[in-house]
């Protein structure tokens, strides 16, 4: 099983690294979403930092779901997709491989380039630690709940609306206590709880959305 899981990862890393065009298309949306944000409000530097953390958290959202879109689509298209359909592997192993290799090409860069921005913002440093952690464990979550929503609506030609609607309402704990830890870093507040749900999150999305994911698969390729 761990020889697909890692034949699956390298080829979508391979095919991800080649398409450095569409991860840099990705990746300035995320920028300027929240980059802009300032100049069109023109907000002194106490409410920059009072909204920061859901200003990251929404422009994170909102850069997963217009990447989720390609997850499985080259693969339906070119028909890879049927030839793990009836692969004698585990199709969540195979799925839980391409949302990591999708992860870790585009979730893991929003945790690396957050910083900066919320700097930009006017966030504290020692609140740098919390909010790094935070998106560590909850852009996976975001990722492997919207990977269903993907899933599903794999044989629908425009489905981006539909997308939103089945994930934002899955979305909504991960953002309350991935910007909650953000911003009790900030005023100096305990912020453990917050992360500690978000870890109990990611461990249930791992352990579970692979399968969904698969089923969802299934369903969506009928």
């Amino acid at each position: 099983m761990g020889g697909v899981f890692g034949a699956v990862l390298a080829r979508d890393l391979r095919i991800s690294l080649r398409q450095r065009g569409t991860l840099v298309h990705h990746l300035l949306f995320f920028v300027l979403v929240v980059a802009l944000f300032p100049l069109g409000t023109n907000t002194d530097e106490t409410i920059l930092v009072a909204v920061a953390p859901a200003l990251i958290w929404m422009s994170v959202l909102l850069s997963i779901l217009l990447s989720l879109q390609r997850l499985f689509r080259a693969d339906h298209d070119e028909g890879v997709l049927t030839q793990y359909l009836v692969s004698p592997e585990p199709l969540a192993l195979i799925a839980l491989a391409k949302v990591v290799a999708y992860w870790l090409i585009s979730g893991f860069v929003y945790v690396l380039a957050a910083p900066l921005l919320v700097l930009l913002l006017g966030v504290p440093v020692h609140a740098l630690g919390a909010m790094i952690a935070a998106l560590a464990l909850g852009t996976p979550v975001l990722a492997l709940i919207g990977a269903i929503g993907v899933a599903l609506t794999l044989s629908l030609p425009r489905a981006g609306l539909l997308l939103s609607l089945l994930v934002f309402p899955l979305y909504v704990p991960v953002l309350i206590f991935g910007a909650g830890a953000m911003r009790a870093a900030i005023v100096g507040l305990n912020y453990a709880g917050a992360l500690y749900v978000l870890a109990a999150l990611a461990v249930l999305a791992i352990t579970l959305a692979p399968w969904a994911i698969a089923a969802a698969l299934r369903i969506g390729s009928e």
